[in-house]
Formats: structure tokens, C-alpha cells, sequence
């Protein structure tokens, strides 16, 4: 139970880095093709998680699994950006993010007809709420001209690309590291759009690219890509594919507070709201996690004072009511200091 609810919390740090990557991507997807941004963003990425999966020498999976992992990766590293960069250059941002809320829903169904999750009220009450959350928080953000459908149908593919990755991704998880698992879909998905990019796309623009954005770019690969999709691994490797689909909905909402921040742009007064509702969902979600940690720290809260009584009585005193034994034990076994650290 203690990994999976450190899955939920990598998976939500990876949603906050992505709504950063929306931001950045939108910035700079004018300057390039939808091809060749997704060449630097992921190559960036995979030189980063190659050189880490050297340096630590974790093992390569089994031959059997090498083939499936890298179409997925082609899957969620290739079709993936490339359908999210080309949305992104017909559609505003906000609504490029409400679009991509769906992810949870569609992971959700798919899940559900794969057999690989079950549907229980509470899951499909979270994904209910924390998509209403995304809505209440853009508020008028979302309205726009009709041109712009074409964008969000788009971000709605995306989603679905996503969701398939979500779920199938989950039993090679569980034979492969999330470092390593990760790595060889970058590598892969890599490969695949830097074939689509010298085919169709325009990579020589890159030339003509200002200093901001190569700055930019680099912040997509190294925090964009690589940290990012390490982080939604871990997710996927100790928690349900649909409790990490949720938390993609903290990505427009951490989109529109650094445009708001970054570049003036208005944010509405029920964001607060809209985020209060997103963390209730992912909440809901992910079940019995938050609350096992909350009694897992309680019950620790409850033993440091107790340690500490003890700790202000003398030998004696602790001889005369037999306690004694206990505090030379608790001496020699001693508790980490970190209340997520298992106890030896």
C-alpha cells in the first residue's frame, strides 16, 4: 500500500510538469512541424534516461518483451506528441487541456474492456468530479471560435492514444523497471517521429529557432520528457491506470496558474474551486491510498510520543513497571526518522 500511494504522488507531480509542457509547447510549436518538436522534446529525453540507466546498470527486459515495449512506446512517444503538437497549433491552450481531460474517462472504458480494471463507483465518481473540476476552473477559458473544433477533436485522439498505453502498459510493468520500461519507449518513439519529420516535416526550421526557444525545448526534454514520463511510469507500475489517468486533470489547471504567472494571462476566481474539486477526484479515485497513509502517520505520531515519555524516565522507574527490556529493544531497533521508510 506504501508504493501505491508514492505511485499516485509521482503521477501527480508528472501531470503538474506536463501542464508546464503545455505552456512551453505552445509557445514554441509555431516555430516547428508537430514531427520534429516531438525529435528534440523526446531525444533530449532519451539521452537523459539512457545515460541514466547506464550509470546505474539497471538490466535490459527479456527479448520477448523488448518488441511490445517499443511499439508502445512508439504508441505514446511518437502518435502521441505528434497528435497533441498539431492540436495545440489549432486550439488555445485551456481548451487543449480540457480535451485531454477526457484521458481519465477513456482509460477508464478501456480498462474496463480489457479486463483490466474494474469500475466502481468510486472511480467513476472521481473521474466525474475532477473532469467537472477542469470545467469549473476554465470557466469561460473553454468558449471560442467554431475553427477551433478541429483541435480539440484532435486532443481527444491524443487521450485515447494515451489511454490504450495506459492500460496495456501495466503487466510489462511488472517484469520491467519504470526507468528502464520508459528508456526503450523514448528510444523507440524517438526513432519513429524522427522517420515521420525527415519524411514529411520540416526539420531544417529549427535553424531559424530564438535562444528562448531552444531554452524551452531543453525544459521539455530534460523536465518535459524525461522526467515527466519516468515519473507517470512509476505511477503506472504502483497504482491502477485509472488512478494515474486521473491526475491528468491537474494538468490544465497548473497550465492556466503558469500562464496567469508567466504570461499575463487572466486567470478566473474558481480556480481555487476547480483545483479543490480535481484533488477530491483523484481523491475518490485512488480509494483506500491517502487514508492508509493518514493512519500509517498517526499511528507513527502516536509512537514518537510515546518514545518520548519513556525517553524522560529514569532506569529505575522503568524497572519498577517492567519497561525496562522494552527501551533497551526499542534502543537497538531503532525506528527511521522518516515515517515513509519501512520499519526493520
Amino acid at each position: 500500500m506504501r508504493k501505491e500511494y508514492l505511485g499516485i504522488a509521482a503521477a501527480c507531480a508528472s501531470s503538474c510538469l506536463g501542464g508546464a509542457s503545455v505552456v512551453a509547447t505552445r509557445a514554441v510549436v509555431p516555430l516547428t512541424d508537430p514531427a520534429t518538436l516531438a525529435v528534440m522534446r523526446y531525444g533530449v529525453g532519451a539521452i537523459c534516461l539512457a545515460l541514466l540507466v547506464r550509470a546505474m546498470r539497471r538490466p535490459w527486459p527479456d527479448r520477448a518483451d523488448l518488441l511490445p515495449v517499443a511499439l508502445l512506446g512508439v504508441l505514446f512517444f511518437a502518435l502521441f506528441p505528434f497528435l497533441f503538437n498539431l492540436s495545440l497549433s489549432y486550439t488555445t491552450a485551456a481548451r487543449g487541456s480540457l480535451a485531454l481531460s477526457t484521458l481519465p474517462f477513456m482509460t477508464l472504458i478501456v480498462a474496463a474492456l480489457l479486463r483490466g480494471e474494474a469500475v466502481t463507483r468510486s472511480k467513476l465518481a472521481g473521474v466525474v468530479l475532477a473532469t467537472i473540476g477542469v470545467a469549473v476552473a476554465l470557466g469561460d477559458g473553454i468558449a471560442g471560435d467554431a475553427t477551433l473544433r478541429a483541435g480539440d477533436i484532435l486532443m481527444v485522439a491524443t487521450a485515447l492514444c494515451g489511454a490504450f498505453y495506459n492500460v496495456l502498459s501495466r503487466p510489462y510493468l511488472a517484469r520491467v523497471p519504470a526507468l528502464v520500461y520508459t528508456t526503450i519507449g523514448m528510444i523507440a518513439g524517438t526513432a519513429a517521429s524522427l522517420t515521420w519529420a525527415l519524411a514529411w516535416g520540416e526539420p531544417l526550421r529549427v535553424l531559424d529557432m530564438p535562444a528562448w526557444a531552444g531554452a524551452a525545448i531543453a525544459f521539455l526534454g530534460i523536465g518535459g520528457a524525461a522526467l515527466t514520463f519516468y515519473l507517470w511510469s512509476y505511477g503506472l507500475e504502483h497504482t491502477t491506470p485509472t488512478c494515474v489517468a486521473t491526475t491528468v486533470t491537474l494538468n490544465p489547471i497548473v497550465a492556466m496558474a503558469l500562464g496567469t504567472l508567466l504570461l499575463g494571462e487572466p486567470a478566473p476566481g474558481r480556480l481555487a474551486l476547480g483545483l479543490a474539486a480535481v484533488a477530491l477526484g483523484i481523491v475518490l479515485v485512488s480509494g483506500s491510498a491517502p487514508l492508509h497513509a493518514w493512519i500509517r502517520m498517526s499511528k507513527w505520531q502516536k509512537r514518537r510520543r510515546t518514545e518520548r515519555i519513556l525517553d524522560r524516565l529514569t532506569d529505575r522507574q522503568l524497572d519498577d513497571v517492567g519497561l525496562l527490556d522494552a527501551r533497551a529493544e526499542r534502543r537497538r531497533r531503532r525506528s527511521p526518522p522518516f515515517w515513509w521508510l519501512p520499519y526493520d
